[in-house]
């Protein structure tokens, strides 16, 4: 077992987070600088619950990627994961609600929690599950199906450690989030005091998860750097993403007085997508207080069948506002899930003031009232949905 060590001990197992500078672009700028420190303290912060909240004996939903822990979250989805072995039997029950997609994600490895990057273990549409009229379902999590078991069955692999939910939204606030628990059927029936090894065990793997989530994401953008140039989209593989979900992806880059035009034509049928922007640590920009992101619901679409989005630092009037909130660069992300089609999107670097030049003439502008409204509404909205 673990010895509890002093906290200074601790605390110098953070002190090699620093060196994740040098895998930015701009590793002597105090901003920078400033916002690594705090990437890190978010970290911290989520790895608390991924260490202590619960075990697979005792699982709870724990609050995952969300608009506090902005390390890449989608700003539609709110994630929440449960500690879990592939060796014991598990009990979901709960509401489906009216959340536009809901998936459970069976894996190996919690995000941050090893060097390793696994591939999902399993992913499940709920919707695919037999769901009562009421909403109601319940599902059992077992190595093998017992016998004479006709209900909604999952297999767990052997290797699994977690579960993950993600609740998907289209229509911020007035969707109704579900309701799950889950249970161990095999756990005693009452949880013991967590010992002062296992807490020693549980911090010294805390202190090291700061780093080791930022490495992820960081090598990520670096690697981003030297294989596409700047504002063009790629397709990408996102490591415990979606099966049925494309990812495209751009490193945006515009100047104070310029706007970028991103243009896509859209999939025939569509169950979901979506765009955000995230700073170039791979944070996801305030999508609350600032429409950094916009989704299949919230989107204008053109009278040609086009989206076409304006990123610009100050509102250009267009609907389809994608606000930078000053940054200059960053990246540019986008999803096709459960689509006919995966179009590859444009970026065209404008002068804001010609702006309107290159738009079509029936493209949705809006004045300052209507934004007003649209921001408050998206506020109101996003605090109406469960976030942790």
């Amino acid at each position: 077992m673990a010895q509890l060590k002093t906290w200074s001990d601790y605390l110098s197992q953070l002190a090699n987070a620093e060196s994740l500078l040098e895998l930015t672009e701009t590793p002597g700028d105090p901003q920078t600088r400033a916002e690594l420190y705090r990437q890190f303290q978010m970290n911290l912060s989520l790895g608390y619950f991924i260490y202590f909240q619960s075990d697979p004996l005792h699982p709870d939903w724990l609050p995952f990627l969300n608009s506090v822990f902005m390390l890449q979250p989608n700003p539609d989805d709110t994630y929440f994961v449960a500690p879990l072995r592939g060796d014991l039997r598990y009990r979901l029950v709960g509401e489906r609600g009216s959340v536009h997609l809901l998936t459970l994600d069976i894996g190996r490895g919690i995000m941050g929690t090893t060097d390793k990057i696994h591939p999902p273990l399993g992913q499940f549409d709920l919707d695919d599950l037999e769901i009562g009229e009421d909403g109601r379902f319940e599902i059992l999590l077992s190595a093998r199906r017992p016998a004479g078991y006709e209900g909604n069955w999952i297999e767990l692999h052997p290797e699994a450690d977690f579960a993950m939910l993600r609740q998907r939204s289209y229509a911020w606030g007035a969707e109704r989030d579900a309701r799950i628990a889950i249970e161990c059927l095999d756990a005693p029936r009452t949880k013991p005091p967590m010992g002062h090894e296992e807490i020693a065990r549980r911090t010294g793997e805390l202190m090291d998860y700061a780093e080791r989530l930022s490495r992820r994401w960081l090598t990520h953008m670096q690697q981003l750097r030297t294989r596409i140039n700047v504002n063009e989209f790629e397709f990408f593989a996102f490591g415990g993403g979606l099966a049925k979900q494309a990812y495209w992806q751009a490193i945006f880059d515009f100047g104070d007085d310029e706007a970028l035009i991103l243009e896509t034509a859209l999939p025939q049928t569509r169950r979901y997508w979506n765009v955000q922007l995230n700073d170039a640590l791979f944070n996801a920009l305030d999508y609350i207080d600032h429409q950094s992101s916009l989704n299949g619901h919230q989107a204008h679409v053109d009278e040609d069948g086009y989206f076409r989005a304006v990123i610009a630092h100050r509102d250009p009037g267009v609907v389809n506002w994608l606000d930078t909130g000053g940054v200059n660069r960053g990246t540019a992300i986008g999803r096709w899930y459960g689509c006919s089609s995966e179009p590859v999107p444009t970026l065209k670097r404008v002068l804001l003031s010609e702006l309107r030049n290159h738009l079509p003439a029936g493209t949705r502008f809006v004045d300052a009232t209507e934004r007003e409204r649209i921001l408050r509404d998206r506020r109101i909205g996003a605090q109406l949905r469960r976030r942790w």
